[in-house]
């Protein structure tokens, strides 16, 4: 009896040890803007990075993000909590776009990312609604791309609205990913096959699209 519950003591111990949690302090020291601007603020009583999507960059569905530095990520958790706002010269096709890229590679040019459409989650449009979640693979699989070729299964609904705080959470493991809204339970979007494969190591990035008024606060990675 006493064996066993050393047993058990020692490993839940061992497991304790290889779950680190950091908690990313977003000043400017630490942050490398790709295709924004970026600046530090305070927004709804709390300090946040507020990012905005350069206006020369008109494709979407780009490396336009800001990147933590020297933050290898391969497998664990992303939590943050982001707002959206609409800009003041947004685009009719603008929905607050805003989320995470994740494993970016040294030159930014190979990624995934998992980003909410915000405008999206209270549409009385259902389609709209069906589409208010996103996953897409950079740079060969972009959002038009992944919905011609395999419609519903890399996009996703969940309730959700500009200018409030929303809780994103993203597990990886291998190949796969999963998207949790505001403590949910249950993940709003399962990813099963990462274009990019499993194994993969690379970076974290705060990203935004086209028209969006971006803000991201308590960052905290688990690997």
């Amino acid at each position: 009896m006493r064996r066993s519950l050393f047993a058990l003591v020692s490993g839940w111990l061992l497991s304790s040890l290889s779950v680190q949690a950091q908690v990313i302090k977003l000043d400017q020291a630490n942050l490398m803007p790709n295709q924004v601007t970026m600046s530090v603020g305070s927004i709804l009583g709390k300090q946040a990075l507020r990012v905005v999507k350069d206006s020369t960059v008109k494709a979407v569905d780009e490396p336009t993000f800001v990147r933590i530095k020297d933050l290898p990520f391969t497998n664990g958790t992303i939590e943050v909590k982001v707002l959206s706002r609409l800009l003041n010269n947004a685009p009719e096709l603008a929905r607050g776009f805003i989320g995470l890229a994740f494993r970016i590679n040294e030159t930014n040019s190979r990624y995934e990312s998992i980003y909410i459409r915000p405008t999206n989650g209270r549409s009385d449009d259902q389609v709209r609604r069906n589409h208010a979640i996103q996953y897409y693979s950079y740079p060969d699989y972009k959002f038009d791309r992944l919905r011609k070729e395999a419609p519903e299964r890399y996009e996703s609904y969940a309730d959700m609205a500009l200018n409030e705080w929303i809780a994103l959470k993203i597990v990886v493991q291998g190949q796969e990913a999963e998207l949790y809204l505001n403590d949910a339970k249950q993940p709003a979007l399962i990813v099963k096959d990462l274009k990019h494969g499993a194994g993969v190591s690379g970076g974290i990035g705060l990203w935004v699209d086209v028209g969006t008024e971006g803000y991201f606060t308590d960052l905290k990675i688990t690997n």
